[in-house]
């Protein structure tokens, strides 16, 4: 059984070379302990987004020994996963869901002047992200692994209007096309 890829999944993403001037926030920090038989061993889990702030962001999880190797794993992986997000003025260019497990993120566009409304996660993805006027609301679990993921896949689903009517119509016209030839062909 195969699972349908995401939107973050299809995303089209940047070379890690191609990211220059991005900063990097880490959005969480937490300790795992592992009980063996020789005793409790101890690790760091960092998740890190990175951003432009010019409509590129990524987001990555590092595991570690120690917080500053586990931190420079997740930019690491988020350097590497970096994608486009379409951006109209300061805000998001329609209104958008995105749900990762149980976590659920609805990301509307706000008039310019309203700031950023959104919990701690939700905002450090979108100011890195460059937006500066946007509603959130986050449903369902609050684990900020998974609210991350999920604002993540609400920013990879958005799309510009004017080029999204240009790619529906493009199927369209081919077919119209095929059928005026087919509509000559018989007289």
């Amino acid at each position: 059984m195969t699972l349908a890829k995401s939107f973050y999944d299809r995303a089209a993403k940047m070379a890690p070379e191609r990211v220059i001037g991005a900063s990097e926030r880490v959005v969480m920090i937490r300790r795992i302990t592992k009980v063996t038989a020789g005793g409790k061993h101890l690790r760091f889990n960092a998740l890190a987004a990175l951003g432009d702030q010019q409509g590129h962001i990524g987001l990555g999880l590092g595991k570690a020994d120690a917080v500053p190797d586990a931190v420079k794993k997740a930019v690491a992986s988020a350097r590497k996963s970096m994608i486009h997000v379409p951006l109209k003025g300061t805000t998001i260019p329609h209104e958008t869901t995105g749900r990762y497990d149980s976590s659920y993120v609805i990301l509307r566009p706000a008039v310019p002047g309203t700031g950023v409304v959104a919990g701690a996660t939700v905002r450090a993805l979108v100011e890195l992200a460059g937006i500066k006027d946007i509603l959130t609301k986050s449903i369902g679990s609050t684990n900020r692994v998974n609210l991350a993921k999920a604002t993540l896949e609400a920013l990879a689903s958005l799309r510009m209007p004017e080029t999204e009517v240009a790619r529906r119509l493009q199927p369209l016209a081919a077919a119209q096309a095929n059928a005026s030839n087919y509509n000559g062909d018989r007289k």
